[in-house]
Parts: C-alpha cells; structure tokens; sequence
C-alpha cells in the first residue's frame, strides 16, 4: 500500500488537523479542495458532486478535478482520517470491526470503465473492506482505522487453492487485523471482531501481538481428536441464560429479543487438509463460545452463534460474566454495518453517483466513509458525550454554534442545551434543533442530524463573514 503523507501523529497534534482536512495530496490547494469536497459531501448528505460541491458548475468542476488528480489516492484519505481515529483511541478498550460491502451499479459494464463484476459475477461493481474503532465500554463510534477498496476481474481466478492466503481476496481480513494492531497500538485493549467470512485459520495463527480476536464460525472445522467443531459442546455445561436484541429480518418489523443460553470450552483446531499454508502451526487452541435460542417464537428460526476468540473464558474468576463479555463485543459489529448503510442507500446514496471512472469511485467511496462515520457520531452523541465537539468540527464551525445556539433554546428545561459547552453531545443538540428537532417525542434520526449539519456550515459560513466584516 502506497502512502503521500508525510505528517507525524506528533505533528498533526501540533498543526491541527484542519490544517489538511482528509489529506495534502503534495499541493495545499489540493488539499483545499478536498477538505472543501468532504465538507460538502457531510453538509449535503449526498456525492453528487454538483450538489457537494458548493451547487454550482465552478464547485463542480473543482470536485471532478480533485478527483481526477493522480495524486490524489483512497489510501491518502483514509490514512489521514486513521490518524484521527489513532489519537481518539490512545488508552481505552477498543473494537476494530470490520467487514466488507459491495457497491453496484444498475448499467453495463462499458458505462463504468475500470469496474469488474460484483458478487452476482455480472453486475459491474467494486468492494470496500472497512475497519472502524468502536469504544468497547461505552460503545461509541471513535472512527475510521483501515479500508481496502478494490474491483474483481472479470476472468475467474484459476488454481485458487495453490495460492498463498495474501494473494487471496480473504487475506483482506488478516491485512486488516495488521493494521488496526499498527495504527492502534496505544490502546489499553485491542479486539479485533469479523463474521463468518473472517473464519479463517490463518487468521488465527498469525494474530499480532497485543490482539485478540472474535470470529463468528462459518465452518464445522475438524478438531485434533478427531471430533468436530460444532459437536464440541454438546456435553458443555451451561453458564446460564442472557437476553439478545435482534434485528427485524425484513422491513415492517421490529427488533425482538431473544433468550439465550451460553457454553464455553478450550477447542484445539486442525490445519485444514486443504487450502491451508503450510507454513501454519499444525493446530491452533482457541475458545468456542455457542450461544443458542432453545424456544424462538413462532414464525423466527432459533438464533445460533458460534464464537471463535483468543480470549479467555475457562478458568476465569466468573465464567458466565467473561463469556457473557465476549457475547456483548461480538455483538458491536453491528457498528460496521450501520456505517456501510449510511454509505450506501439509507445515507449517502453512493451507488447513485454520476461518476464513472473507477478510480474516481475509489477516492470518493473513501470520502463517503468518512462521512458516514461523522454523521454516525453526530447521532450518537444525541444522548450525551464527553469528547470534544472538535472531534467533528472545525474551530469556525464550533464558534459559530457557540453563537446560534442560544438562539434556539426555549423557556422549558427540555428545550435547553443540557451538554457541557464545546462538548459533542452539546454541538449535536444545536445540530438537532437546526434540523428541526423539537426536544420532544423520540430522538432526532440521521436524516434530522444530516439537515441540521447543512444548517449548521452554511450559517457558519454567514458568521464568519459577519465577523470579518465587523473587524475590518
């Protein structure tokens, strides 16, 4: 992977982030231009470019030629938005989430040059495999730490199993582990979490130092007595019983929950027969965690997760409670989802965009990851948070708000800003009342949030010049 930056964690606390936005690409008004793009792609909530670039044809033309630059590149944007998240993890538990979403376009394959075939091997398409830090305590979203954004060839890959796991496309998934373990070393914890397509035995052998790992299992892998891996518990105990939350399986319903039970045993995996490097350990011995729904209402197929992780359960002072953990850290996956979703349909619409060429996509998937991230920490701070406002907004933006916000309160202690000045929770309650949020009934959405941010920059941008003017 080829990185343009040449700006330290060390310096980038000493300059400002502001300073060069999503990244310096060799030129400062490239950097300029970017920042301006991303800006307006989080203020629209859309890639449109003529929409994120100002609303007219000048902030148009610049967006196309940010993007057409060679030296403008996806990994300079996304490691610049990691630095971010590097110095918003230093010295907390961490999850590293991470998954991977496709991006298809309803149109032949000669309308997008460059894309291959999505997962349907016709659709012309691209992939991005994303990882983003989540809080492990208080299960907020602190940003992005790595994306891989690539296109499949349209001819079948031969031999696949002759070839070594980093010439694979599942070797995405043990890059990824490598790179949260680099950018996030300051952690006090780090947990790495995948589902059932990171169920891979090379992942688990070649796990870095400082990491553990939580895979759902997707395969009924041979263990070294001979047994197999989904039978293993079938004489395990029982730890007890907890609750699941469970997403509707299709639109109209509603979440439910699930009572569950809880095993957990020490499981020593086999090298697979083939597929497998040889240059892997024999065996690898990890903790299996089931956790099955014994009695799911009528109509719902029973819920049955099967856990795979280098953390420990057996042996520990409170077994329940440590398995119990390892449950609810799987579970904020969910968070990459959530993000992938804010990308794509029930956010920024990125399979919509009019650009065409596939490394133009490629830099403006990258954007539309930040941004989708951004918007998400807005919503979560709806319900209070201590990290600082500046997290996700520049010094102008947090000065402006400083000053409207007054503006919006009412006489009722409901329609007053509770938040700690500067914090985030306090510029999302402004950002909320702005997109028409009204303090009461149920809390602003993102699609309130997304309104009030294009409020929000847009008076920001009134104020600033209202201030110049008056200090002229």
């Amino acid at each position: 992977m080829i990185l343009y930056i040449s700006v330290t964690i060390e310096e980038a606390e000493m300059i400002g982030f502001e300073d060069y936005g999503i990244g310096f690409f060799r030129d400062q008004r490239r950097a300029a231009a970017g920042a301006a793009l991303f800006e307006g792609v989080v203020k629209t909530g859309c890639v449109v470019l003529r929409r994120a670039g100002g609303g007219d044809r000048a902030g148009e033309i610049s967006a196309n030629r940010f993007l057409a630059s060679p030296h403008v590149t996806p990994d300079e944007i996304i490691e610049t938005t990691a630095m971010r998240t590097t110095l918003a993890c230093r010295a907390r538990r961490i999850v590293a989430a991470q998954d991977t979403t496709e991006i298809n376009f309803r149109c032949d394959a000669g309308d997008r040059p460059g894309l291959g075939p999505g997962g349907d091997g016709k659709t012309p398409g691209f992939f991005v495999h994303a990882t983003v830090a989540v809080d492990a305590d208080d299960e907020t979203l602190l940003g992005v730490v790595h994306a891989r954004i690539w296109t499949r060839p349209w001819q079948r890959a031969t031999a696949r199993r002759q070839r070594a796991i980093e010439d694979k496309e599942s070797g995405r998934w043990i890059e990824a582990t490598a790179m949260a373990a680099e950018r996030l070393g300051t952690a006090a914890q780090l947990i790495v979490v995948g589902d059932r397509e990171s169920d891979i035995f090379s992942q688990f052998v070649r796990v870095p130092a400082g990491v553990e790992l939580i895979a759902r299992a997707a395969q009924n892998r041979k263990l070294v007595d001979d047994e197999y891996l989904f039978e293993a518990p079938s004489d395990w105990r029982d730890f007890g019983t907890m609750e699941l939350r469970v997403p509707p399986r299709r639109p109209g319903e509603d979440w439910r929950v699930a009572c569950v039970t809880v095993k957990a045993g020490h499981v020593c995996i086999a090298r697979p027969r083939h597929g497998a490097d040889p240059r892997d350990p024999r065996s690898v011995t990890l903790t299996f965690v089931e956790v099955r729904e014994n009695a799911p209402p009528k109509g719902h197929k029973p819920i049955v997760w099967r856990l795979l992780t280098t953390l420990t359960v057996c042996g520990m002072p409170d077994e329940f409670a440590a398995a119990h953990e390892i449950v609810r850290l799987y579970r904020l996956r969910w968070r990459i989802e959530q993000v992938f979703r804010a990308m794509k349909k029930d956010g920024l619409c990125l399979e919509e965009t009019q650009v065409k060429e596939a490394s133009r996509l490629f830099k403006l998937a990258a954007m539309a990851l930040a941004a989708a991230v951004r918007n998400i920490q807005l919503v979560d701070a709806r319900d209070g948070s201590a990290r600082p406002a500046s997290d996700v907004a520049d010094p102008a933006t947090i000065k402006a708000a400083e000053a409207i916000g007054p503006t919006l309160e009412r006489s009722t202690a409901r329609q007053k800003n509770p938040h700690p000045l500067h914090s985030l929770a306090w510029l999302t309650w402004i950002v909320s009342r702005l997109g028409g949020w009204n303090c009461y009934y149920k809390k602003p959405g993102p699609k309130t949030v997304a309104l009030g941010w294009k409020k929000l920059t847009a008076m920001a941008e009134g104020y600033a010049l209202a201030m110049a003017t008056q200090n002229a």
